[in-house]
């Protein structure tokens, strides 16, 4: 999980234009990079569940993957409904950390949209939370 920096607990001043249209994926550039990303996890990963002992160990209960209130689409990794806060565990990579993220050299365009799409949805996430009266955590 690492130490927080100045972009951990980000909030976007105003809510992003719709996020950028992401084409269909132009596939692997080689099949151990599709095995490594198929097996990729999109929930309870190491820092979510490292995150969530310690403060299952500290005495506070939380719901996890919680719905977004206005878009069940979406969810939010760590939440405590009663009083309203919302926290997320954001993987460097998928969501364009600033200070660890990378940028693959294979596709690209198509990688470039597609976390600029990540980062957008981040954005309106942290809007629509903001409107319903909550408060965003954003760890990365």
């Amino acid at each position: 999980m690492g130490q927080g920096s100045e972009h951990e607990n980000r909030r976007p001043d105003k809510a992003s234009a719709a996020p950028p249209r992401v084409p269909p994926h132009p596939g692997a550039s080689t099949p151990a990079i599709s095995r490594r990303m198929s097996r990729a996890r999109r929930r309870d990963t190491a820092p979510e569940l490292q995150l969530r002992s310690i403060l299952h160990r500290s005495g506070l209960r939380y719901r996890v993957a919680y719905p977004l209130p206005g878009n069940r689409r979406r969810s939010i990794d760590i939440a405590f409904p009663r009083v309203r806060l919302a926290v997320f565990v954001d993987g460097c990579f998928w969501h364009g950390c600033p200070e660890h993220g990378t940028q693959p050299r294979s596709n690209e365009t198509w990688w470039a949209t597609k976390l600029a799409a990540n980062r957008a949805r981040d954005l309106d996430t942290n809007e629509l939370l903001a409107r319903a009266g909550w408060t965003v955590i954003r760890n990365w």
